[in-house]
């Protein structure tokens, strides 16, 4: 069946998309259904798929799932099966294509593009789990056992990430920052093209209200803990979106004034972002989209002056950044935030450089730009 899916698409398209995973909806997926919106006759190869979890522009979509489809029990365990996802992503065919675009925050950047065919990357991040492993790990609850296994398996996967990063001929990176660490990960120059935010979901309220706001995965590398615990002290109302194994224990701190809405329809979001006070966002992210669709409800945002903050965020424009991750220091920001006045308007217009058809606009010209230009050796598999 999936080769004569690939046959097909084969027929119907030149270009072929790559992606992680298809089996959550966050910002790389959403990306990924962007792409689907300006190649939509391209098939989508990815290592596993949740059709359920989709963006609604990619459930039309033809997306060819690889074997690790059939593997038991790999919704609730797909992270148990991590050293599959290297050898999935080598085995896609992409015979017959002349663009490959890989939608990569941790192995699309290492599918193979045919002879002669053009192979660009947008870079969400070199993969965080491999390459800051121990920040990634560091509040997660692991055995050390486990710990000690996984940072050997990690270790090759970065000997892997590192060859692999040779593969692409050309990069796009989400931020500055990730472009730095493309860099530093792979020795590779990128260009930097903000991901697609849809704006239009978003207006400006009728003026802010008494909570602050957390949009986020609940993952212990997202420092929400940081935030619950300067509420507490500030008594101020926080309401948290989002889910993650972290949820248990970030609820088990919170005080009074927290609340944990968990997933919530997009409707109550964008109602959420009108209404708050500011955003909260204390951890560093890649490119933190959530800062930009609270900048576009007109609401200035309180971010850790790091990652894909500085790109986003301006300093007593748009928001306030804090540069040391401490709960003192978010709280300083908080009541900084509180003694000035924003404009709403201002901080939408600002938002408007992130829009979905800018991201088109910039992608379209580096792609065009880029197929005819010469390509870079592979670099070889690790032993």
């Amino acid at each position: 069946m999936t080769s004569r899916l690939v046959a097909a698409a084969r027929e119907s398209s030149s270009t072929a998309i790559v992606a992680d995973y298809l089996n959550q909806r966050g910002g790389a997926e959403w990306v990924v259904a962007v792409l689907h919106e300006m190649f939509p006759e391209a098939p989508i190869f990815t290592t596993i798929l949740d059709r359920d979890s989709l963006w609604p522009p990619l459930r039309g979509a033809r997306i060819i799932p690889s074997w690790m489809q059939k593997l038991p029990g790999l919704r609730r365990h797909f992270k148990k099966y991590l050293p599959f996802y290297y050898l999935a992503i080598e085995r896609i065919d992409l015979t017959g294509f002349d663009l490959v675009i890989s939608s990569s925050c941790a192995f699309a950047l290492g599918a193979r593009a045919p002879a002669g065919a053009t192979h660009i990357c947008y870079c969400h991040t070199p993969a965080r789990f491999i390459w800051e492993h121990d920040r990634y790990l560091e509040k997660e609850s692991v055995h050390p056992l486990v710990r000690r296994v996984l940072r050997r398996a990690l270790a090759y996967g970065r000997r892997w990430d590192r060859a692999m990063g040779g593969r692409p001929h050309h990069y796009a990176a989400n931020s500055t920052a990730v472009a730095h660490r493309i860099r530093r990960c792979y020795g590779r120059d990128a260009v930097v093209i903000p991901p697609p935010v849809d704006i239009g979901r978003f207006s400006v309220g009728d003026g802010p209200g008494d909570h602050y706001l957390v949009v986020s995965r609940l993952n212990a590398y997202k420092r929400i803990d940081l935030a619950v615990q300067a509420f507490n002290e500030l008594k101020r109302p926080l309401v948290v979106v989002g889910e993650g194994p972290h949820r248990r224990a970030l609820e088990r701190m919170k005080g009074p004034h927290v609340e944990f809405r968990g997933w919530v329809p997009d409707r109550q979001v964008v109602n959420l972002y009108r209404s708050c006070r500011a955003l909260v966002m204390p951890g560093e992210e890649d490119f933190g989209i959530a800062a930009v669709e609270a900048a576009a409800s007109g609401r200035p945002v309180v971010a850790y002056g790091g990652g894909g903050a500085l790109d986003t965020v301006v300093d007593g424009v748009n928001g306030v950044l804090f540069s040391e991750p401490s709960v003192d220091a978010l709280v300083a920001a908080v009541e900084r935030l509180e003694r000035r006045r924003w404009n709403p308007w201002a901080i939408r217009a600002g938002a408007e450089r992130f829009s979905v058809a800018s991201f088109k606009a910039r992608f379209r010209a580096f792609v065009a730009e880029k197929r005819s230009a010469p390509s870079v050796l592979e670099a070889p598999i690790p032993a």
